[in-house]
């Protein structure tokens, strides 16, 4: 904290000691980290918050004895803890306006009572205690600030064993990882002021070489680096730094310092003033020339900035610099790239005096490393939840760092601190847990570090510790390099997650968030899942939900209620990420997921309700699950959450509804809880696709329902999602077009997306890929078919070409829904033979269809010959194509969607020559009298129909009565629908007047 508050707070020019914190963006943003810190230390860090300071934090403060409640001894100036040292000394003492604090704990309560008035209370601490650390922790601790490093105090804490000190030494590491955390939080307001850079400095110093000598001609007689050793980020012991200012001014670059300096340089640079711009310009213009080939080469090569010879040379160095390159912020190894390809300057120097330039090395760490981790991820991209859990996810490549790449000093450092935990004392190994942990463990080359020297199997062996100190820094570091697919698959591999899982029963709330924060990192694969589920770890995880407010001390009740509002965020978090898999699933709701998670979704912590809605969008995939969620209440709870301004959380919300609108009940009870009108108003954010695609799927599926499509027209929902069928991602798209290809259902809704102009892109969208894509944009091409109008601006658009030739797509939902489609289209079209005879080899193809299996695609395809059929040329040349045997053997199905189309096309196809007879001889007839035996009244009307077209031939009508049609007939001639009574009623005629003319022949 001392370094970050000397070299980042920006004070006034009082002088120090007097001086006051300007009011910066830069100052409240420390501010504000340091009052996180401070308010959590009371719960993260309860024995070190008991810890007395050496001397009390002294400042004014803005706060009345009133305002201090139970746990304090108020009178009207004066303000006491209840809480005192081992002298009876309160640990808190205000007298009015001066208070005196003596522990983090009362820090922390403070923070608490102050509540809006926190930031004023921070801001005048500080300023009153310019040196915290001197008297937290006395002056021994004054070289925390800058000089002392992790490896030293581990040194120390190895060869003493008190606990006074040993609590010391752990609040001065968390000061110092608070230290540098501020350091690196500030980062991006200080590099808006400063542009120095070490590639930029490099070539202002390589610039100014040119102009040093001896004579009138130059502006220097030298210029060199005081030190050959140069900083894996590029940095020279010149002490030139990108980030930390000390004293005096800045300067935007060497050239500028110089000059303000130095007199005589300043006179001479004005004299050569002409030349050296145009050296610079000179320099630019080649920069700017570079071949675009070189370039591409450029990033294929490695990010580090030093080769081989640099990597030598830290490590012989690494313990004299150790304490440069361990705790300065600006060494970010990974951002440091050298754009040029080669060594170092002196290196580049080298080479010009022995007359070769050397050929730089390509080296593999981080680039490689990035590739091979997006491959990674993306093979463990989570499968559907159809698939079984069973098979085995592919493992991706492990790859180790390789002896030729060009490692920072982090890798080696970590790697020193790995020997540390394997062989130090408890302190040592808790010490060295803190200080890894100042590590950027984000960085896969500090991750690789901990795996390559043995460092998982370190950490997971001290989770079977009984020391909760050692087992919070493990999992710590573990919940961190969990993210990293191959960490995460090592972790199982060395049987970390069955322990984790037994953390899970720990009395220690902590533990219990971190265990299953990290076993939420670990389940992003099917064995992952799979573990945790054997080893018992979903009822546990359940467990974690049931938050328990049982806490005895009424004023600290919001950190305890905090702690468990935690515990049960990290457990939604982990069986979120268990729930991808179907067993996993049904292993939640059996041990009681659903009343838990149903009670969670009612809380307002954001953060809780993304982890719990997320569980129930995974799970709502589940039959089971979606009656449940009904019979819970839950929602209303989603559709009062789309209201939030988080959009992560509308995100889930909205996933969550169309996983459950799945069902009738479900999508009448969101239009009743008012959820309509916020889906529709979300339409109009289109920024975040990840959100739109969300809100569109769950309007598609509300629009299912013709109630929910009346209330979308009212919020002009229509229009919007019409505006959307262009310059969107194909998962918005998919969903958009569902939700159109529904609401066109009514003719109101298909003049509007006619008049809107959604026809043009529609039509366009027929030419995709995508298979989802292509079953909804053809059952929405198909919908608006249906009105004259929009017939003939599809036919305009050579809409029906494009839907015929989908008829040839693999996929069978693909060929079905563009089936569908064409039969309004041939229905409505002008001249609709004609055009159907246009397409060449058309006809043949669709009766080819009929040798299919799947039973849409021949429904569809029945139906689209029954309105081909109805022209005489079509019927002819589709007869001669074979249709009557190909429909004479669908005729034994049980199918009743079929049946129903198969009827039609059959009474449609009796139309034409001998097609009655043929029908006779291919043995359809008697199946079809079994289809009057069906509830569907469609399929009695369509089989009345065929049976009237068949009854025209008398060895028809004989197969029609040996099968009893004549009794079934006769119960249709009472129905109400009038075209089955006319159909049942002829024939009969036809069976009839066929018996009376064989009864007449007989006795004639």
């Amino acid at each position: 904290m001392g370094v970050a508050l000397r070299k980042l707070a920006q004070w006034t020019a009082a002088g120090h000691g007097t001086g006051i914190l300007e009011i910066t963006p830069l100052n409240e943003a420390i501010l504000k980290e340091i009052i996180v810190f401070v308010e959590s230390f009371i719960y993260k860090h309860p024995q070190e918050a008991k810890f007395v300071f050496v001397e009390p934090l002294e400042w004014n403060t803005s706060l009345a004895p009133s305002a201090f409640e139970s746990g304090y001894v108020v009178s009207e100036t004066t303000v006491k803890s209840e809480e005192v040292d081992t002298n009876g000394q309160p640990l808190l003492f205000l007298s009015v306006p001066q208070i005196k604090i003596r522990s983090f704990g009362q820090l922390s309560r403070l923070l608490l009572i102050a509540k809006t008035g926190k930031l004023k209370e921070a801001q005048a601490c500080v300023e009153a205690n310019r040196d915290p650390i001197v008297k937290i922790l006395g002056s021994d601790y004054n070289t925390m600030k800058e000089n002392s490093i992790a490896l030293n105090i581990l040194g120390k804490i190895t060869r003493d064993d008190d606990p006074e000190s040993e609590i010391k030494m752990k609040i001065a590491m968390l000061l110092k990882q608070l230290d540098l955390h501020l350091l690196n939080h500030s980062l991006k307001y200080i590099s808006l002021e400063i542009s120095l850079s070490p590639v930029t400095v490099k070539k202002d110093i390589e610039l100014l070489k040119h102009f040093s000598g001896k004579g009138d001609q130059t502006v220097l007689e030298s210029i060199e680096y005081t030190s050959d050793y140069e900083f894996s980020n590029g940095l020279f012991l010149n002490g030139v730094s990108k980030f930390l200012k000390t004293k005096g001014s800045i300067y935007k670059n060497l050239v500028t310092f110089l000059r303000e300096k130095s007199p005589k340089f300043s006179e001479n640079m004005s004299k050569q003033g002409i030349s050296f711009s145009e050296d610079q310009q000179k320099e630019k213009d080649q920069l700017g020339k570079a071949p675009k080939k070189e370039e591409a080469a450029a990033l294929c090569k490695d990010i580090s900035g030093s080769d081989k010879r640099s990597l030598e040379k830290n490590q012989i160095n690494f313990g004299r610099n150790q304490m440069t390159k361990r705790w300065e912020p600006s060494l970010n190894w990974k951002t440091t790239v050298n754009y040029k390809g080669k060594g170092s300057a002196k290196e580049i120097q080298e080479d010009k005096h022995t007359g070769k330039l050397e050929k730089p090395r390509p080296s593999v760490s981080h680039g490689r490393a990035q590739l091979l981790r997006k491959s990674a991820e993306k093979i463990e991209e989570t499968v559907s939840d159809s698939s079984s859990e069973s098979e085995e996810d592919e493992e991706p490549p492990d790859h180790r760092q390789e002896a030729s790449a060009d490692l920072p000093s982090e890798y080696w450092q970590i790697q020193k601190l790995v020997k540390y935990l394997k062989g130090g004392n408890q302190t040592a190994t808790v010490i060295a847990l803190c200080s890894m942990r100042d590590f950027n463990l984000a960085q896969e080359t500090c991750q690789l570090a901990i795996r390559d020297v043995g460092g998982l199997e370190v950490l997971i062996n001290l989770l079977e510790t009984d020391e909760v100190k050692c087992k919070i820094g493990s999992l710590k570091i573990l919940k961190e390099i969990s993210h990293n697919p191959q960490i995460r698959r090592n972790i199982v591999d060395l049987g970390g997650l069955p322990i984790m899982v037994n953390i899970l029963d720990s009395p220690h709330k902590s533990l219990k968030c971190l265990a299953a924060e990290t076993i939420a990192n670990v389940a992003k694969f099917k064995r992952a899942r799979r573990v945790v589920r054997q080893h018992g770890g979903i009822t546990k995880l359940v467990a974690l939900l049931d938050c328990a407010h049982d806490s005895t001390k009424p004023a600290q009740s919001s950190l305890y209620e905090a702690r468990d509002v935690e515990v049960a965020r990290c457990g939604a978090l982990a069986l979120w990420s268990c729930s991808k898999s179907h067993m996993n699933k049904e292993a939640i709701r059996k041990a009681g997921g659903i009343p838990l998670l149903a009670r969670l979704l009612k809380t307002s912590h954001e953060n809780m309700l993304i982890p719990v809605v997320g569980t129930l969008q995974e799970c709502a995939s589940e039959e089971n699950y979606r009656a449940a969620i009904k019979a819970e209440r839950i929602i209303e709870n989603l559709v009062k959450n789309l209201n939030s301004e988080n959009e992560q959380l509308q995100e889930h919300c909205a996933m969550a509804i169309y996983q459950c609108a799945e069902d009738k009940e479900t999508r009448d009870l969101i239009r009743l809880h008012g959820g309509l009108k916020p889906l529709a108003s979300l339409l109009n954010n289109t920024d975040n696709k990840e959100r739109l695609a969300a809100v569109t799927g769950a309007i598609w599926k509300c629009s299912i329902s013709k109630e929910n499509v009346t209330k979308f027209r009212e919020y002009k929902a229509i229009e919007t999602l019409v505006g959307l069928l262009t310059d969107q991602p194909e998962e918005v798209l998919v969903n958009v077009v569902g939700a159109l290809g529904e609401c066109c259902q009514e003719r109101e809704n298909r003049v509007i997306v006619r008049k809107c102009g959604g026809i043009q892109p529609l039509v366009n969208l027929l030419v995709g890929i995508n298979q989802a894509l292509l079953v909804n944009v053809t059952k929405a091409v198909g919908a608006c078919a249906v009105e004259p109008e929009s017939m003939m601006i599809i036919d305009r658009l050579d809409g029906v070409r494009l839907l015929w030739s989908l008829l040839k797509n693999p996929h069978p939902d693909v060929k079905a829904s563009a089936a569908w489609a064409l039969c309004p289209c041939i229905k409505n079209a002008k001249d609709a033979g004609e055009m159907v005879r246009s397409f060449v080899g058309g006809l043949e193809l669709i009766v080819n269809l009929l040798k299919s299996d799947n039973k849409e695609v021949l429904a569809s395809v029945c139906a689209a010959i029954t309105n081909i059929a109805k022209d005489q040329e079509n019927l002819a040349v589709i007869t001669d194509h074979g249709v009557v045997p190909l429909l004479s053997k669908l005729a034994n199905t049980n199918n009743n969607k079929l049946r129903h189309h198969l009827a039609e096309a059959i009474s449609r196809c009796c139309m034409w020559g001998r097609n009655r007879v043929a029908f006779g001889e291919h043995k359809a007839v008697a199946p079809l009298v079994r289809y009057l035996k069906s509830n569907d009244t469609n399929v009695h009307r369509a089989t009345a129909q065929a049976l009237y077209q068949l009854s025209e031939d008398a060895d028809n009508c004989i197969t029609m009565h040996e099968n009893g049609a004549v009794k079934l007939l006769l119960d249709m001639v009472g129905s109400p629908d009038q075209d089955l009574q006319e159909a049942a009623a002829g024939c009969i005629s036809n069976i009839r007047r066929l018996a009376l003319a064989t009864e007449k022949a007989r006795y004639t």
